[in-house]
């Protein structure tokens, strides 16, 4: 089964794919949202993302919540994000807690691949504690 993990913060969805629990290596690493108030953005944005669906024949997307209130809140146009993610017609998205995966992380011994960047971690993360 192929999982894409997301995280999203400010207006960039950092994305990983994995496959049986395997890292796979994209090209495209994240999708970015220019500007949340122009339609023309939100449509590619959104288009972007379901050429990605479709291209690496995704089964399953797992998103990183994000905390609606207090210090670590997410911001308004990671709501948008979310909300378009979750409209795809291509494949079910479940979100995932910060708590779930520093739980499976604690658990379990977890070898990050060298061509993951710093800024995949907690989407990789995301996607194996799905």
């Amino acid at each position: 089964m192929k999982i894409c993990g997301i995280e999203l913060k400010s207006n960039i969805a950092s994305l990983v794919v994995i496959n049986d629990g395997e890292y796979i290596d994209l090209k495209i690493k994240k999708i970015i949202l220019e500007n949340d108030e122009n339609q023309d953005d939100i449509r590619k944005f959104c288009n972007e993302f379901l050429l990605f669906l479709e291209q690496n024949f995704i089964d399953k997307v797992v998103i990183k919540k994000r905390a609606k209130k207090g210090n670590f809140a997410g911001g308004p146009v990671t709501f948008k994000m979310e909300g378009l993610i979750q409209l795809n017609p291509l494949c079910e998205v479940e979100l995932i807690s910060a708590q779930t995966i520093s739980s499976f992380e604690k658990k379990n011994t977890i070898e990050k691949p060298s061509e993951l960047k710093k800024y995949q971690e907690q989407a990789f993360l995301a996607a194996l504690a799905s």
